[in-house]
């Protein structure tokens, strides 16, 4: 027989790479997506909440809740996003079209971190949290239930670089965007004993879906393909700026299929803590548990684990014959 489906928050800000994880997670049969809530990052709160109705819709995901979360950082304000990288509109151009298509519904009346608590507390020991924006609506959540480590099955976040093959930031030459949005919920998260996974660049940008990668998905994979392509087109020309690639980093995708498949990472652990504050606001750093230091910062802190490693192929295999399902 087999194991019932995992159930997933998707924790997120509405985004390219955003909106190919949640295509792949809405196709799998080993999970189930039991809320999607909403954080600004990529753009504002309010655009990342419309765009994730809007994904909702194309997806065919039915009543599966979206609840509006935390439009700011738990200190200071939000910075403006990046449409220089996901687009004005945080989906590549792509969400004029996809509004089109008729109304696509409206929001949970609960903030996001209540969605967090209420599903948690309904579901001791069942909830797995995939988290690929800034990590206030998880601070939040504590916050106010600070019970909710015990209640979780484990939180996959995409954030952080931790120098793994001279992987560093992608905002600041230390910091990575995800954390450095709200380095302060970073820092909570990861000091809290709970069982979080840190699926940063060290990984995600060992994986690039190139354009004749993406092309074929688009040819055989349906609606689901044609979308895939149609948002990836902005993203692929800034990274084929910036980075010289033909393609893209499917950087949000890496944290569900840690979820789901967490045997294709090659994990460290240590405690994790984040810089708050000065020039290397953003950083992430691991104490791995290997090492032997003086009194340190990180001590008193529960271990933690970062992705060091990945089976590129079978991720890039994965992903495809979802796609084509």
């Amino acid at each position: 027989m087999s194991a019932d489906p995992k159930l997933v928050i998707f924790d997120t800000d509405p985004g390219i790479d955003d909106t190919m994880a949640l295509a792949f997670l809405a196709r799998r049969p080993e999970a189930r997506i039991a809320a999607i809530t909403t954080v600004f990052g990529n753009l504002d709160v309010e655009t990342t909440t419309r765009n994730a109705l809007l994904l909702r819709a194309a997806l065919g995901l039915g009543d599966v809740p979206v609840a509006k979360g935390a439009a700011a950082p738990l200190h200071g304000a939000f910075g403006g996003g990046v449409p220089y990288v996901h687009g004005d509109d945080a989906l590549g151009g792509v969400a004029a079209k996809l509004a089109e298509r008729g109304d696509p519904g409206s929001v949970d009346p609960r903030p996001a971190h209540q969605v967090i608590i209420d599903l948690a507390r309904a579901n001791p020991g069942k909830i797995h949290i995939c988290a690929v924006g800034p990590l206030t609506n998880l601070a939040r959540a504590l916050a106010e239930a600070p019970e909710l480590p015990t209640l979780l099955a484990g939180v996959s976040v995409m954030g952080g670089a931790f120098g793994t093959n001279g992987r560093r930031g992608n905002v600041t030459p230390v910091a990575e965007a995800n954390v450095l949005s709200d380095p302060d919920a970073a820092d909570l998260c990861a000091t809290v004993p709970w069982p979080i996974r840190f699926i940063g660049l060290d990984v995600t940008e060992e994986l690039v879906m190139e354009e004749a990668y993406l092309a074929d998905i688009a040819a055989k994979g349906g609606a689901d393909g044609q979308l895939i392509w149609d948002v990836s087109r902005f993203y692929q020309a800034f990274t084929h700026r910036t980075r010289g690639i033909s393609g893209v980093f499917a950087h949000d995708t890496l944290a569900v299929m840690h979820v789901l498949a967490p045997d294709l990472f090659t994990m460290r652990s240590g405690p994790v803590r984040v810089v708050t504050n000065g020039i290397a606001r953003g950083e992430s750093i691991q104490r791995p548990d290997a090492n032997s230091y003086p009194p340190n910062e990180w001590d008193d802190f529960p271990s933690q684990q970062v992705a060091i490693g990945m089976d590129v192929p079978r991720a890039l295999a994965m992903f495809a014959e979802t796609a084509f399902r």
